[in-house]
């Protein structure tokens, strides 16, 4: 694995969480149902790999922190969308990236430059102006729930960064489990038809579990704010998938706004080639 490829997976896992909007919206049940239904199919894919390399799954004090932030992004970001608007809670959930590059100087001693700064006011900026229409801030508690879960978001990639590869797995493996164990009650209460049982598999399978194992494994070769960046992706490409699929429309604001969103990843992404040519064309002079 090098940094490029690493790269590439985090752009993959991007890409599957971001059909989450799309295949949630043909799922006729609650939040907590849908939840906890993905996290407990996501849970059996990954232990499967799990299983397949490690004898047995440990315990320490930051698997054991990262799947409790794990259990509270998923659960109060869920019920931040039934307090507030859907734009609020996600461009609140997607402050992260400011909380990752606090806990990143921290707890992993990665030294945040101006440009990475730069890149997540730019970036923040973008996501607001995409979701300009339909933000409100009257929803106070919502809105604090979704902060929280941004919070929790940001949490859950320091304790993956502090883990070798196989031991990151094992993080999210713990966290779907811990969030099936949380909503399983509202689970085996509820009436899911056959329709609503294949969108969870695909929803537990690719959309959760592969491509948190890739995501696991990738942030593993790149900086923190590097691999919260650009799971930015995810916000701007899941109302897309709605409007290609269901034909709901996208203003200007949303269509500029991505834009900045995705060339500043874009930039940010490349800045480190640029920087490596610029010296070697420095040395060989």
């Amino acid at each position: 694995m090098n940094k490029r490829k690493a790269v590439a997976y985090l752009i993959i896992s991007a890409l599957l969480w971001s059909t989450g909007g799309i295949l949630i919206k043909n799922i006729d049940q609650s939040p907590l149902v849908i939840a906890g239904a993905r996290s407990g199919i996501a849970a059996l894919v990954i232990l499967l790999y799990v299983r397949r390399h490690s004898p047995k799954i440990t315990f320490t004090v930051s698997k054991s922190v990262g799947s409790l932030m794990y259990m509270l992004m998923v659960v109060l970001y869920v019920i931040a969308n039934k307090m507030t608007t859907p734009a609020n809670a996600i461009l609140l959930q997607f402050t992260a990236p400011i909380w990752v590059a606090l806990m990143a100087r921290w707890f992993l001693d990665e030294k945040i430059r101006v440009h990475d700064w730069l890149a997540i006011a730019v970036v923040i900026s973008g996501l607001a102006l995409f979701f300009l229409e339909d933000l409100s801030f009257n929803w106070l508690l919502g809105n604090s729930l979704a902060v929280l879960s941004g919070v929790a978001l940001a949490g859950v990639l320091i304790s993956l960064k502090k883990q070798s590869e196989n031991s990151a797995v094992e993080v999210t493996f713990l966290g779907n489990a811990l969030t099936f164990a949380v909503c399983v009650f509202f689970i085996f209460r509820a009436q899911l038809s056959g329709s609503d049982l294949l969108y969870l598999a695909v929803l537990g399978t690719l959309q959760l579990g592969v491509s948190y194992i890739i995501y696991a494994i990738a942030v593993q070769y790149v900086s923190a704010v590097e691999a919260i960046l650009i799971l930015v992706i995810e916000p701007i490409l899941n109302p897309i998938w709605v409007y290609v699929f269901s034909g709901e429309g996208l203003s200007i604001n949303a269509l500029i706004g991505g834009a900045i969103v995705i060339i500043t990843i874009t930039l940010r992404g490349l800045l480190p080639y640029w920087q490596e040519l610029k010296a070697k064309s420095v040395s060989s002079n």
